[in-house]
């Protein structure tokens, strides 16, 4: 009684399940009053499904019957495999090796198992049964599958599958969504995701299924710090979870933050459809909800549509003098069926809007279920979303349920309301993602910089190194000269205009400022022996293999960052943004996935704050956008074609109306007994 065996049986049986079950198990001869076989070879007919719990140690000795009797699939409940140690582990890799000779799939282990409603699977020990319908679950926390499933009971929300998944020993994010891709009721995907054990297969997978069906991800882990121990600005400021934004953003997948936000916007998206952009037009009679989601709407990123002449031409026609006479359109406390109905067709009609919303507070004068009667006429708008707000109790729950059944989102908030529309114009903006074309590796030759370095067994390149890999790909850097000596560095000197700026030589100091390894504005000769002299003596002799010498550039631009570092799950990762010596504590930058076109690398730029100045503030012109674009997709195309660079930073990167150049490059490699470095996701 009571057992997790048990109530898994108890749930298959209860269930309209209608296939054979077979009980196994040697040490009782029936349960629930069904006879129990002693192996799963004594099983008399063929067998689709074994859902084992046991303890961990017996797993593998049934996966081989399993394998034996030519079983397809199995769910393995059972815990007491990676999460307890290199024992568990062991375990777990075995059972997964005598499964995939077999040609057997595994779900789990770890896990509360699966459901289908349309069938009639119940293969859980959770409470109850999900409600059919057409959302298609995955989760990786058991303790949350079994949270949503009581939620969704009280909701009325319906599945059609419900997959707890474990470890993810085997079937992972890739095979699921390629499963609920050709699933006849599956209209949204909805996940709980921790981790990501095959990043490719679940870029590949996500941003095919995405194009059809949308899929919405609860993500925890936003404020997981950012690895410590990096060498460059860019492994220090890219932490896991903005990689994870930056893959879903090019997945075309939507990210939320709650539990709520997520049946939301599934709710909402299979409803209705994707707005075309992020201007939303407000029709309501209260003022008070119209500032309200008008704050929660701007907070949120997106933006209210302006009113066309014409719009508030025809709105002056039909609507009371003191009406707002902007967005949102307040068409004041005593409007009826008739002054709503006005208002609406005139509305829909405005050529500026991609939404719109419509919110009720019940009034003397206002009937909710008459206005949703009118409000349900736009139900269908062509490519542009409708959803509404009918605040209060029982006085609007009939209009409510009718703009429900009509398929119009309703929520009790306004605020509510227009933040799943603005999460509705985020995900159309990450689906434009998956029309760009991502373009192989055109070179897969390590470049001879990186070649020189590797054959020395070094993992940090020089400056002048740095440079040169730059200038190989097209990025244009300041003009840097290598003198070993004082004299050479005069010499050096005197090929350019003074003042020149000298910085350490150093095969092992990768942090040049820190150890006074820089001296800027040197005006003669005497200056640069000088500062020779003291870059010297501020480092051991082992670090000091010279200076660079270089002409001194005017900071007359911005000082950008532009910089890449691995991430384990996703491979390299981009970044960009505001750059200089408090580079790590302004952290006004954004990443993304490589390769970048040039549309891609245009809205990397735009997620950052110092965006608005590149484009001229204060009377400064601004900077070529075209021209930084193409230095972040040839950036890009270096990242993806040499896999060895572990971190690299140009920083700063000087941007102006005359120029776009590196004034210092740092690069990173992976040590030569490294394993084969991961590969870029999305190639």
């Amino acid at each position: 009684m009571g057992s997790v065996g048990r109530a898994i049986f108890a749930n298959l049986r209860a269930d309209s399940f209608g296939g054979p079950l077979y009980a196994v198990n040697p040490k009782h001869s029936s349960v629930l009053g069904v006879p129990c076989l002693p192996s799963v070879l004594a099983i008399p007919g063929p067998v689709d499904l074994a859902v084992i719990v046991v303890p961990a140690a017996c797993v593998p000795p049934i996966v081989r019957e399993c394998a034996q009797k030519g079983v397809r699939g199995i769910v393995v409940i059972s815990a007491g495999f990676r999460e307890t140690g290199a024992a568990g582990i062991a375990l777990e890799r075995e059972i997964v090796g005598i499964a995939g000779s077999a040609g057997i799939r595994i779900i789990g282990p770890n896990c509360v198992g699966v459901m289908n409603p349309h069938s009639g699977l119940n293969a859980t020990f959770a409470a109850s049964m999900a409600r059919p319908g057409h959302i298609g679950l995955i989760s990786q926390s058991g303790a949350v599958c079994t949270a949503i499933l009581d939620w969704s009971q009280q909701e009325k929300v319906g599945f059609s599958a419900f997959v707890s998944t474990g470890s993810m020993a085997d079937v992972e994010w890739g095979d699921l969504l390629d499963h609920l891709s050709t699933d006849e009721n599956t209209r949204c995907i909805i996940a709980y995701m921790e981790s990501v054990p095959d990043a490719h297969h679940f870029v590949e997978a996500a941003r095919k299924v995405a194009q059809t069906k949308p899929i919405i991800v609860l993500k925890p882990g936003r404020t997981e710090a950012a690895a410590r121990a990096a060498a460059s600005h860019t492994g220090a400021l890219t932490g896991r979870d903005d990689v994870f934004d930056a893959a879903f953003r090019r997945c075309g997948v939507l990210r939320v933050d709650t539990i709520e936000e997520l049946f939301n916007l599934a709710e909402a998206l299979d409803k209705q459809p994707p707005p075309p952009g992020p201007r939303l037009l407000m029709v309501t009679n209260a003022g008070g909800a119209g500032v309200l989601a008008t704050d929660a709407l701007l907070s949120a990123g997106g933006e209210l549509t302006e009113l066309s002449p014409e719009t508030v031409a025809k709105l002056d026609a039909v609507l009371p003098a003191h009406w707002s006479h902007h967005n949102p359109v307040d068409i004041l406390g005593d409007a009826s069926r008739e002054r709503y109905a006005q208002a609406l067709e005139i509305a829909v009609q405005d050529p500026s809007m991609d939404g719109l919303f419509i919110a009720l507070a019940p009034q003397a004068m206002t009937d909710p279920l008459a206005v949703a009667q009118e409000a349900v006429k736009y139900a269908k708008l062509s490519g542009k979303p409708v959803l509404a707000s009918w605040m209060g109790g029982r006085a609007i729950a009939e209009g409510e349920a009718l703009l429900h059944e009509s398929g119009i989102p309703t929520y009790r908030y306004p605020d509510a309301a227009v933040r799943v529309f603005q999460a509705m114009a985020r995900h159309s903006s990450n689906l434009k993602h998956l029309e760009a074309p991502i373009p192989p590796p055109a070179n897969v030759a390590t470049n001879p910089v990186l070649a020189k370095a590797r054959e020395r067994g070094r993992t940090l390149l020089t400056e002048a190194e740095s440079k040169q890999l730059l200038l190989d790909y097209g990025i244009p850097t300041v003009p840097t000269k290598v003198a070993n000596t004082e004299d050479e560095a005069v010499q050096a000197a005197a090929g350019f205009t003074f003042p020149v700026v000298l910085k350490l030589h150093s095969e092992t100091i990768t942090h040049k400022t820190d150890v006074g390894g820089v001296k800027l504005g040197l005006k003669d000769e005497a200056a640069v022996r000088r500062a020779f002299d003291e870059i010297r003596s501020g480092v051991p002799a082992a670090d000091f293999l010279g200076v660079t010498v270089q002409p001194m550039v005017r900071l007359d631009g911005y000082e950008l960052i532009l910089g890449a570092s691995a991430d384990a799950q996703f491979g390299p990762v981009l970044l960009f943004g505001g750059g200089g010596q408090l580079v790590e504590v302004y952290k006004d930058t954004a990443v993304a996935l490589p390769p970048l076109n040039a549309s891609l690398a245009r809205e990397l730029v735009e997620r950052t704050k110092i965006a608005k100045a590149l484009k001229g503030v204060r009377g400064r012109k601004p900077v070529d956008a075209d021209a930084l674009d193409q230095v972040l997709v040839r950036f890009s195309q270096l990242v993806i074609e040499q896999p060895w660079i572990k971190e690299i930073d140009i920083n700063p990167l000087l941007a102006s109306a005359e120029q776009l150049i590196a004034l210092d490059a740092r690069v990173i490699l992976y040590p030569a007994d490294a394993p084969e470095p991961k590969r870029a996701a999305l190639l």
